[in-house]
């Protein structure tokens, strides 16, 4: 995985991947490649802060040289990363696939058509995750004065770590080929999660305090170990945003229409505004959530979009009537929600289902399941509704029986990963949409009664089989990593969840099967630009295997000023 920064400072860029990081979890930091004249003077020994200072001297030297100034900052650094199950690569395995990354980056000599980048690679030990990875440096001044193109260069580095996955046998990312992703998690975000865990864990520790009495040491006096240990159980990388995205998909995939859907999401303690159309105050064209906030904090708003891209507003109108009524109610309901107002209209959410129910919603979901059956394997829109509505029915079941995410969050946040396309559907898929509401609306009623665990039990079994569907599809489809996710996330919680309904100790249970997570198909689908890469790393391969690169660096001369001349004897006013 590729990560792309642009800045204007090589000293503090350098500086930084030789020196201990963050959290010091850079070790023995030394160059795996670069350009000739760098990988001369220097070998693989451990690198210091004077060693950082003439490197980024080396490589700043065309731009101070020619006084080039390159909009954005002249610095661009991407690190090339593995995930922690791929193993650790060799510093020569990481120098060839370093060389072919710029190669395809044009940052090199581009066939001999054009002066190359100063370049290097910097590799400094595992990240605080476990991934192998490496840095690449790279000023954007060739070493005759122009400028390298960043045209698009975030679409190419993807592109290039493509192809590199082809090239090497790396494991290659499904999302490209299922056009599906999740939203990561930035490091601000990160950051902030991280801080309020920490209030969070002071405060648990001084209310704890107050409690038991005695004479307890104070919060900044604790032993520095066990203050990390109790802000470390407080941070959960899916809260705030991963629990409001099961409120919302639990909300939406019980409710019958717009205005329904913004009734439940207030119900469930969530705060919900709505954003209007400019210029007007009843179209509304997106949302934004948040959790309740403590007392004197403030809500952190995370829009449709942000939490997931299946959870966008006009997806989420996909699976709902499409009247005029239905529009003027759900405008009335955003309106009420945005003022703090009580519902305009309150509907079935505020009524206990029928016992009744459970059988009928149950028998509705095996027939959903068996139409299903004649859904192509690769019908990537169906597929992704049917794994939308089955994981807001395990949202919307977590919610009503967990106090804190457990198997069913797990199950359901697993799911959701496969509704999560890149693009709407091209022809909105309804089939199973009542079905799918039914279920979902009695199991965000499990807590306040029902039929028993006998009727929640047979629900269950139904959902075990659609999970089974996109498990199937997802492994026709060649994305292994997906249908693993699905096989434990999914079936061994949900297997989880069951046990508990029928009373039986795990252990006794023996009879409990996982699907096999499939192996890794390597069989590449190159696409124009991934093959153009592949194309690049041959030829600048093939280059380097013909000439041998000199270890002096090309003189680079300093630009002249521009200076007025008088006319002389052979230079006449007219020239």
């Amino acid at each position: 995985m590729p990560n792309v920064t642009r800045g204007d400072r090589m000293a503090g860029l350098v500086s930084y991947l030789v020196g201990g990081g963050r959290h010091n979890e850079h070790t023995e930091p030394h160059l795996v490649a670069g350009d000739h004249a760098l990988m001369a003077w220097y070998d693989d020994a451990e690198l210091s802060g004077e060693n950082a200072k003439a490197i980024a001297r080396h490589l700043d030297r065309p731009r101070t040289a020619m006084g080039v100034d390159v909009k954005g900052g002249h610095v661009w650094h991407a690190s090339l990363s593995l995930r922690a199950e791929e193993g650790i690569r060799t510093d020569q395995e990481w120098a060839v696939i370093a060389e072919d990354f710029v190669s395809a980056m044009g940052f090199d000599d581009n066939d001999g058509t054009k002066a190359p980048c100063r370049w290097v690679a910097i590799r400094h030990g595992l990240s605080q995750a476990g991934n192998d990875h490496v840095h690449i440096a790279v000023n954007l001044v060739r070493e005759d004065g122009t400028k390298a193109s960043t045209h698009l260069d975030y679409q190419r580095a993807q592109n290039a770590a493509r192809a590199l996955e082809v090239k090497y046998g790396l494991e290659q990312l499904e999302s490209t080929k299922g056009e599906r992703a999740t939203r990561g998690y930035s490091p601000a975000e990160q950051a902030r999660v991280e801080e309020r865990s920490a209030l969070m864990a002071q405060r648990k520790y001084e209310q704890h305090a107050a409690r038991i009495g005695g004479e307890q040491p104070e919060w900044h006096r604790l032993d520095p170990k066990e203050r990390q240990a109790r802000i470390t159980a407080e941070v959960r990388l899916n809260a705030p945003r991963n629990d409001l995205a099961r409120s919302v998909r639990a909300a939406a995939g019980a409710s019958e229409n717009e205005a329904e859907f913004v009734r439940r999401l207030r119900r469930s303690g969530v705060l919900v505004r709505p954003r209007f159309a400019e210029g007007t105050t009843d179209v509304i064209t997106g949302y934004s959530v948040a959790s309740r906030p403590a007392n004197g904090e403030r809500p952190i708003w995370y829009g449709g979009g942000q939490m997931g891209r299946d959870l966008t507003l006009p997806r989420l109108r996909e699976g709902w009537p499409d009247t005029a009524a239905g529009a003027t109610d759900a405008a009335a309901e955003w309106q009420a929600a945005k003022r703090g107002r009580r519902p305009v209209a309150p509907g079935r959410e505020m009524r206990e289902p029928d016992p009744e129910l459970w059988q009928r919603h149950t028998e509705e979901v095996a027939r959903l399941r068996e139409q299903l059956r004649a859904v192509a394997l690769d019908d990537r829109d169906t597929w992704s509704t049917v794994a939308r509505q089955t994981a807001g029915a395990f949202a919307a079941w977590s919610n009503a029986v967990e106090e804190t995410p457990g198997d069913l969050a797990e199950a359901s946040d697993a799911l959701a990963k496969s509704a999560q396309t890149y693009r709407r559907p091209v022809k909105p898929q309804r089939a199973g949409r009542v079905a799918m509401s039914g279920a979902t609306m009695l199991l965000a009623s499990v807590a306040r009664g029902g039929q028993g665990t006998a009727a929640q039990l047979a629900l269950l079994r139904q959902l075990m089989n659609l999970s089974q569907a996109v498990y199937d599809a997802a492994k026709a489809a060649g994305e292994a990593r997906q249908a693993a996710n699905v096989a434990t996330a999914v079936r061994e919680r949900v297997m989880n969840v069951r046990r508990q309904l029928e009373a039986t100790p795990a252990a006794a249970s023996t009879s409990t099967t996982t699907a096999t997570a499939p192996k890794v198909d390597r069989s590449a689908i190159v696409d124009a630009s991934v093959q153009e890469a592949l194309d690049k790393m041959q030829r600048a391969e093939e280059n380097r295997s013909k000439t041998t690169g000199s270890p002096v660096p090309p003189r680079v001369d300093p630009a002249r000023p521009r200076t007025a001349t008088k006319p002389g004897a052979d230079r006449g006013p007219e020239r």
